[in-house]
């Protein structure tokens, strides 16, 4: 069977080694580069610069408590970015190598489709190649979205992509947006020592997750000096010689920001135009339609990941790339959106998987919540980062878990606990009949399933 993949990132170059691992024959076309937004201007490189920032912001703030003595430390940021480019470069490489071993033909150039079993694609010296199919998945993803403000295509307001590069740092930086991707550049930069302000329409930052769990993340930014407007509306921009004047409507008033440079954060969205899918007739308007097997109405046509909307996280597009492909060839396989995991890589880390408890109160379902302060673990104090918590949310009718929220040190890695335990269906007792390491981060879990009953081992009542 000949499956083409459109767009090579973690939605289409996953489906495709999955797809040349069931035998198929493979084409994949991409646009730009392979690896897409998560490995070449998201996901990887923003984790290097926050790892490096958070290990100078850890030296600084604590390394004395610590016993670390480190006069004069700095960070080189040309050295930082050299990093990021080396990383990135490493991991392309990787995934490239990985698809030549298995036979995937990669054809770089922009694909449109001009029937239900062929692509056109114009390659960048403005050649054009044909490339018939049985089975096609489109994997465009998304791109920053830049919504209709008076002046935003001002100089110094960059998205997410331009501000990986920038050539030095701004004294000043003003983020529009405090949702994940906002948060991330607020700690990332204010470790740095940059003035940083948040303004975010909603009444609070990361409104997708638990607000319990946010709490923690509000404060500490705040506490290291970043300034959050929140139920705040950008009215316009004027980029001046001196940076850019950020005119906004709050609950307080009207107020003027002035910065160095703006970081517009207010989501993505998906890359559907110019695909030919007029001609073929699939049907979509801001995202791909799709049904759970992420087929399209053209039942030869599949698309997975940002381009269809919902979840837009290189995870979940990877997973669905590898059910699309197993619908092409077994016939077999959905995907469990309740266990993709929430993950936002600031300090404290936030994660979560499952229902929040905001979403339990709105589907009145009777249940109970285990908490466990990290104040109260070991490691976490090892570590000296005990701002945060552990939360189970609990179905009292069975017993089984809906959800599980951390924000702390390691949170990011532990909530894949959570998401196994909601995908087997587990009850809180599976968890408090598992026994966790001694000192690890992961004895939070542990003891917030004792709390579910109210029965935490080392917490008071």
């Amino acid at each position: 069977m000949k499956i083409l993949i459109l767009g090579g990132g973690p939605g289409g170059y996953v489906a495709a080694i999955h797809a040349a691992h069931l035998g198929a024959q493979v084409t994949l076309v991409e646009k730009q580069y392979i690896g897409g937004t998560c490995l070449n201007v998201g996901c990887i490189p923003t984790k290097v610069l926050l790892n490096t920032t958070d290990l100078y912001h850890t030296i600084k703030k604590d390394g004395k408590k610590m016993g670390l003595k480190a006069d004069n430390l700095s960070v080189d940021w040309q050295k930082l970015l050299e990093r990021k480019a080396r990383v990135t470069k490493s991991l392309v490489g990787g995934v490239e190598t990985v698809m030549a071993s298995n036979g995937i033909e990669v054809i770089f150039g922009e694909g449109k489709f001009i029937s239900k079993n062929r692509l056109e694609v114009i390659k960048k010296d403005g050649t054009k190649d044909t490339v018939d199919f049985d089975r096609a998945i489109i994997a465009t993803g998304s791109q920053a979205l830049v919504p209709p403000i008076p002046g935003i295509h001002g100089e110094n307001i960059l998205t997410s992509t331009e501000i990986l590069s920038l050539e030095k740092l701004p004294k000043s930086l003003c983020i529009v947006g405090g949702g994940v991707i906002g948060c991330e550049f607020a700690s990332l930069f204010s470790r740095l020592g940059v003035a940083v302000t948040v303004i975010e329409m909603l009444p609070g930052i990361v409104q997708n997750m638990d607000s319990e769990i946010i709490q923690y993340l509000d404060y500490e930014l705040r506490h290291e000096g970043v300034e959050i407007l929140t139920k705040s509306k950008v009215e316009r921009f004027n980029s001046t010689a001196d940076g850019v004047e950020v005119f906004i409507s709050t609950p307080d008033g009207d107020r003027t920001v002035k910065t160095d440079v703006v970081l517009l954060s207010i989501g993505r969205k998906s890359v559907v135009d110019n695909l030919g899918l007029e001609a073929l007739g699939v049907k979509y308007g801001r995202t791909i339609e799709v049904n759970k097997s992420f087929q399209t109405n053209i039942t030869n046509i599949y698309a997975v990941g940002d381009c269809t909307g919902g979840v837009m996280l290189a995870h979940a597009a990877s997973a669905q790339g590898m059910a699309a492909v197993e619908n092409i060839i077994k016939n077999h396989s959905k995907m469990d959106f309740r266990t993709v995991p929430f993950c936002v890589y600031t300090k404290p880390e936030v994660a979560s998987v499952g229902m929040t408890e905001e979403q339990v109160k709105e589907k009145n379902i009777d249940y109970s919540v285990g908490r466990f302060p990290l104040m109260s673990n070991a490691k976490a104090l090892i570590l000296g980062e005990t701002e945060g918590m552990v939360k189970f949310i609990v179905d009292n009718s069975t017993d089984e878990i809906l959800g599980m929220h951390m924000a702390g040190p390691k949170a990011t890695e532990l909530i894949v606990e959570g998401a196994l335990a909601l995908r087997l269906e587990a009850t809180i007792d599976e968890i408090l009949t598992t026994i966790h390491a001694h000192p690890t981060v992961g004895e939070a879990l542990h003891e917030a399933a004792h709390g579910v009953h109210g029965h935490p081992i080392h917490m008071m009542k």
